[in-house]
């Protein structure tokens, strides 16, 4: 058993290996905007989890969701 800590916290990447941009240069994998990809690394956890609520909403809004 190790000691390493597991922050529960922490927002991983939403990505599925689809990664393809439609025209509007959204993900067709996991709804995100391209800019948004781009810059995931560097966001904060918080900016974070705002772009995954937004990227479900486009999900749903392109009937991807129910």
């Amino acid at each position: 058993m190790t000691n390493k800590a597991i922050n529960l916290d922490k927002v991983e990447s939403p990505c599925i290996g689809v990664c393809v941009l439609d025209t509007n240069d959204i993900c067709e994998g996991c709804f995100r905007k391209a800019d948004e990809i781009g810059r995931w690394s560097i966001l904060s956890d918080e900016v974070k989890r705002d772009i995954i609520k937004s990227s479900w909403q486009r999900a749903k809004d392109l009937g991807k969701l129910l």
